[in-house]
């Protein structure tokens, strides 16, 4: 039970920040379905900090440069849905489908060049940062933490008091909503959507690194993040763009996702002797069941998706 606690907690923090950075992103106006790419991206970023890291690093200094490393390089990936969205009024969708594509692509072929630089011979997608991913957890009795945990849940918190609370939040969720309204009272709607689109990648990157070290020290690219960014996106979409909402849903697909971890631990499930693929299918399996259900009905803001025309009233 404690280990199926501790999948689910793991699982849903990378769901809740890369829902939470979809959200700030469609919030200001711009549909973000590069989420997938940008975790790849953030994940890697991470990762080779990890490897080239010394060991001998205090693991508060550690996790303060691996955060910051995967959040920029994330914010870097997504600066080319925001240029091309909000810039060059490109189709979101289309924008955001290459960059799922482009992301394992990218790096793939970065890792494969930096590891035949260090060794001919060596041509795999793997980066090794096993000494490194130790400063992120902890134990407590059986319970390993993971400060990734805490991060979420106050990354959670900050969102809800930036979206609802605060002056810019206000102005992001205007632009997403009404922007003409917005840019009459003198809100610059294309600096409000870049900035919910670098929010995005940063939540998106960070969300990357926290999936490729849950319970592992080395990373193959090519497996890329199994579709944990579309699950992201549904995550949003049934949490209906809320951050509280998302949270709890969060919680959901990250309980599905965990039985796959820890199935073999509980009688019952054994008992019905069904294949492990099947445990690996439930939560692309309910994301599907709830969007049937619940896209419908979801409120989305109402102007993401369409490139703002400052000369349209």
């Amino acid at each position: 039970m404690i280990l199926l606690l501790q999948y689910t907690l793991i699982f849903a923090s990378v769901l809740l920040l890369v829902a939470l950075g979809g959200c700030f992103s469609e919030h200001g106006g711009v549909i973000n379905i590069g989420l997938e790419g940008i975790m790849v991206m953030g994940a890697l970023g991470g990762a080779l900090t990890m490897k080239y890291l010394p060991a001998d690093m205090p693991a508060a200094v550690v996790i303060l440069i691996v955060i910051l490393a995967c959040a920029v390089v994330g914010m870097l990936f997504s600066l080319l849905l925001g240029v091309a969205a909000i810039r060059f009024n490109a189709d979101q969708t289309l924008v955001g489908t290459a960059l799922n594509l482009l992301g394992p692509a990218a790096a793939v072929v970065l890792v494969r060049a930096i590891n035949m630089a260090e060794d001919a011979n060596n041509v795999s997608s793997t980066v090794a940062y096993g000494t490194a991913k130790k400063a992120f957890t902890t134990n407590i009795g059986s319970f390993e933490l993971n400060w990734f945990m805490l991060v979420a849940l106050l990354v959670l918190i900050a969102s809800y008091i930036v979206l609802y609370k605060t002056r810019f939040g206000l102005r992001l969720c205007a632009c997403g909503e009404h922007p003409q309204a917005a840019d009459s009272v003198g809100i610059n709607v294309y600096k409000m959507r870049y900035a919910g689109v670098l929010i995005s990648g940063a939540l998106g990157g960070l969300g990357g690194l926290v999936y490729i070290t849950a319970g592992v020290s080395e990373w193959k690219f090519e497996t890329g993040v199994a579709g944990f960014g579309f699950l992201a996106l549904a995550v949003m979409i049934f949490g209906q763009w809320k951050p509280i909402n998302i949270a709890l849903a969060a919680l959901l697909f990250g309980l599905f996702r965990a039985l796959s971890n820890v199935y073999t631990g509980f009688d019952a499930l054994v008992a019905l002797n069904l294949p492990s693929t099947v445990y690996n299918m439930l939560p692309y399996i309910i994301s599907l069941i709830v969007l049937v259900f619940v896209s419908g009905k979801s409120k989305a803001p109402k102007a993401e998706g369409i490139p703002y025309d400052k000369g349209q009233r």
